[in-house]
């Protein structure tokens, strides 16, 4: 796994798999996820296809131009394309792949476990890779909230990309208009800093080990914080930071390739 980019201004993730690179969401410009495979090490024309998990801006900006210049193929869910196809142009017929949501399949030589998410978008989903021997990846962000059924679905994973958006009290106090910030602080918004420490002691019963927080926000919240949130509801609940590794998801540039 390589974040590309992680947060409000884009979303872009590389996960390498036996059938080629897939990519999770494409929230920058063609040009600019073309760069950042480049400086990965990488190449635009071995992304074998395109995962969305939601119409959002920030996670489809570039789908289109990429879909259109390169022919990949785009996976999303009825709900998705349907909110989506006004905003990215028109998609060639062959590129379309359109899954039903809580349904695995089989892509690209791996195993994929569309489930759906708790925000305010038409059909969102988080995404759990598997290979056949027991290897298991999971994105999963932009969730108001996470409940027993979105643990059981990232269970096991040997490294998981997951929401830590924001500090409550920044928000609280920041110069949002107020709909913004109680949309922020929503159960279909954003997850906590305090959030996600919480749902990582849940994630690590269930045997998840290694974590990168991701989609922090630009204007509330900043990486140490996030960190140091994290860290401490995980130590309020016994799990010292040898136990389960964190790492940061960069907003604007790579954060560096993760294997299991």
């Amino acid at each position: 796994m390589t974040p590309l980019f992680s947060g409000s201004s884009g979303n872009c993730t590389l996960i390498g798999a036996p059938g080629g690179l897939l990519m999770v969401d494409a929230g920058k410009s063609a040009r600019a996820i073309s760069a950042a495979l480049s400086l990965a090490g990488e190449r635009i024309e071995d992304v074998s296809a395109i995962f969305i998990t939601h119409e959002h801006t920030d996670h489809i900006a570039g789908v289109g131009v990429l879909c259109r210049r390169y022919g990949i193929p785009v996976y999303a869910n009825a709900g998705t394309w349907q909110a989506m196809e006004p905003l990215i142009g028109e998609i060639p017929p062959k590129c379309v792949r359109v899954f039903e949501s809580g349904r695995d399949f089989y892509a690209c030589g791996i195993s994929v476990l569309p489930f759906r998410t708790p925000h305010d978008a038409a059909e969102p989903v988080g995404y759990s890779f598997s290979e056949s021997d027991g290897k298991k990846i999971t994105v999963m962000t932009d969730i108001g909230h996470v409940d027993s059924r979105l643990i059981s679905c990232a269970a096991g994973s040997g490294i998981i990309l997951i929401e830590s958006n924001h500090d409550e009290e920044l928000v609280s106090s920041c110069r949002y208009p107020y709909p913004t910030k109680r949309r922020i602080l929503s159960d279909v918004g954003h997850l906590s800093n305090a959030g996600c420490g919480r749902a990582l002691c849940g994630l690590y019963s269930s045997g998840v080990r290694r974590a990168i927080l991701g989609h922090l926000s630009r204007d509330n919240n900043f990486e140490s914080l996030a960190l140091e949130t994290v860290r401490s509801e995980l130590l309020a609940q016994d799990i010292p930071e040898s136990e389960l590794s964190l790492a940061v998801a960069h907003r604007d540039r790579i954060t560096g390739r993760f294997e299991l």
